[in-house]
């Protein structure tokens, strides 16, 4: 057994090779509930696959649990089948599911299973998510080899991925060569396209697009009208975003109330407040009658955007066209305020509201409680918190959770825990957030064997713990130096639907470069990236301060390359530990 020693005590053990538990760990799934044990009539099994994948799944367990046994079947079910299991997992994108769905589909070739144009289709999609577009390339390359001519999904497909990048002219460019080749982009790659362009301040290239648009099949649509609006208001150019609006309209197109928002929130920020007011005028006039809830809409839309005291503006305007905001209005106003974290504005706010007759409701009183935390007043937001009582009002588990949140962010652990067991004891039963908030605070007060007991605790009680609330868990194992325990948790990881993702990898090579293991970190790294989980710029930057802090500067300037290859650049401690090098090596 091989031990590394530092300071006299044994701090890694060489069974705990982090590449051999991602290993799986990836093949091991055993999805407790969810788990379908018997297939009595096989037929009768697939039709259950084919309409539960229509229908959809909340979580990836239980397409896991179908996809093994669909692996089971003798004979194997067609790949149409499996592609309708990974299109439902695909959805999930709240989950990441791309690179789970990335070795299923590996997996199943070495059962055999040839591709088809769709599956590759899929693959592709999951590895441009995952910023691989030179992967999508390459399954593109597999299919002329497999006699399946590239279509407009595969096109549209690596077009997206290229967007998703951020690598708009290759977007633009692959864009070109398929129209000229006789392929028409789908109006989803179209607004994918635009919205990139806006994103980066290629507003002219944004219109040129739409000017093509007009010359083909596809239209452009109200949606990309108003990213480009949005777009031009953001950088000052009211006159252009104004023509636009006007030629909009010439073609047919009709506005809404987003696209008046956009304009009109423009015009405020550049001081053109009587150019704004005739727009609210010219949404009068028009078929969008600016009812209390349109009004809303605008308030509430300003407020996102942060532009506060414009939507303040419009709230005071109500009046002028006869309209009296209600709670909703001034609920949109006042959650604005406090993410700006502009208490007083917001107590104000409140203070008006009990003198127009309003009451103040469980959703005011809990957004004014998240200000209060936001700003770390936690004595204010506790305060309102027993008032909630006082007034005969039942908080509820967003009131709660946030409270629990708050405490254990300002480090006062005691009275979270006091709340976490008084909200059971008033039969509201936590959250996943809820035993979130807690988990971390116990996590950033180093006390991992009660934030384990918690952890235990939440499964008891039926909330399915997600992957952060297992990753600040094994960061906190880690930094206690309490590696079985880590081993434990990412057994489970599979067991439990879960996939490790990028954060998990990453706390992991920080430990071994920590320790200085770095054939174990770079072999991780390696191992990452089969997994279809690929490194981003913290796990670069983590690798190269590890060779360096070990004293082995030309495999840090080897993964230096390596990095600025995917696109990504060293950060300032990185570079300081380079120039540190540099200077020794001087003197």
């Amino acid at each position: 057994m091989r031990m590394l020693r530092h300071t006299g005590n044994i701090l890694f053990l060489h069974h705990f090779s982090m590449y051999s538990l991602f290993q799986f760990r990836f093949r091991n799934y055993c999805i407790g509930v969810n788990k379908i044990d018997n297939i009595v009539d096989r037929q009768l099994f697939i039709n259950y696959v084919r309409e539960q994948s229509k229908l959809g799944f909340s979580d990836l367990s239980l397409p896991l649990s179908i996809f093994r046994q669909m692996t089971s079947l003798h004979p194997l079910p067609s790949i149409i089948d499996f592609c309708l299991l990974f299109t439902a997992m695909s959805k999930l994108k709240r989950l990441q599911p791309y690179s789970t769905i990335i070795p299923l589909s590996r997996e199943l070739e070495l059962f055999g299973v040839r591709p088809d144009q769709h599956s590759l289709g899929i693959l592709a999609n999951c590895y441009c998510h995952l910023g691989r577009v030179d992967f999508g390339f390459s399954l593109m390359g597999k299919c002329l080899k497999l006699g399946f001519p590239p279509n407009c999904v595969t096109f549209n497909t690596l077009i997206n991925g290229f967007i998703l990048c951020d690598k708009l002219p290759q977007a633009n460019e692959l864009l070109n060569k398929i129209i000229n080749q006789g392929f028409q982009p789908s109006i989803v790659t179209y607004g994918a396209l635009v919205k990139g362009l806006c994103r980066i301040g290629r507003n002219a290239g944004a219109i040129k697009l739409l000017e093509r648009m007009q010359s083909g099949p596809l239209k452009p649509c109200l949606f990309m009208y108003t990213m480009i609006i949005e777009s031009l208001c953001k950088d000052g150019l009211l006159n252009k975003a104004l023509d636009l609006f006007s030629n909009m309209k010439s073609k047919g197109v009709k506005p809404d109330v987003v696209i008046y928002a956009s304009l009109i929130r423009g015009l405020y920020k550049c001081g053109s407040q009587k150019e704004a007011k005739r727009l609210l005028c010219e949404i009068l006039e028009s078929n969008i009658a600016p009812n209390v809830q349109t009004f809303t809409t605008l308030v509430d839309m300003f407020c996102k955007d942060g532009s506060v005291d414009e939507a303040h503006a419009i709230v005071e305007y109500m009046t002028e066209w006869g309209k009296t905001a209600d709670i909703v209005t001034y609920g949109a106003l006042l959650q604005g305020y406090c993410l700006r974290g502009r208490m007083k504005d917001a107590e104000k706010l409140l203070d008006l509201i009990a003198q127009t007759g309003c009451e103040a409701d469980l959703i005011i009183l809990n957004t004014m409680i998240k200000g209060y935390c936001k700003t770390r007043n936690i004595d204010k937001a506790f305060d309102l918190f027993q008032e909630m009582f006082q007034k005969g009002m039942t908080p509820d588990v967003v009131a709660y959770t946030t409270l629990i949140d708050g405490f254990c962010k300002a480090r006062k652990l005691l009275p979270a825990r006091k709340l976490f067991k008084e909200m059971q004891s008033h039969g509201i039963s936590p959250n996943v957030v809820t035993y979130a908030s807690l988990l971390n605070g116990l996590c950033k007060n180093a006390l991992p064997d009660e934030a384990m007991a918690l952890l235990e605790g939440m499964e008891g009680n039926g909330v399915k713990p997600d992957i952060i609330i297992y990753n600040n868990l094994i960061d906190s194992l880690c930094e206690a130096g309490r590696f079985n325990d880590v081993s434990n948790l990412l057994s489970d990881l599979s067991f439990k639907g879960l996939q490790p993702d990028i954060k998990t990898f990453n706390i992991m090579i920080k430990v071994f470069c920590k320790k200085r293991l770095m054939s174990e970190a770079t072999e991780l790294l390696t191992g990452m990236e089969e997994k279809g989980c690929f490194p981003n710029s913290l796990t670069y930057n983590t690798i190269i301060r590890g060779f360096i802090t070990s004293n082995d500067l030309s495999s840090a300037l080897y993964y230096q390359d390596v990095m600025v290859n995917k696109g990504f650049e060293a950060d300032v401690n990185t570079l300081s530990l380079f120039t540190g090098c540099k200077s020794s090596e001087l003197a």
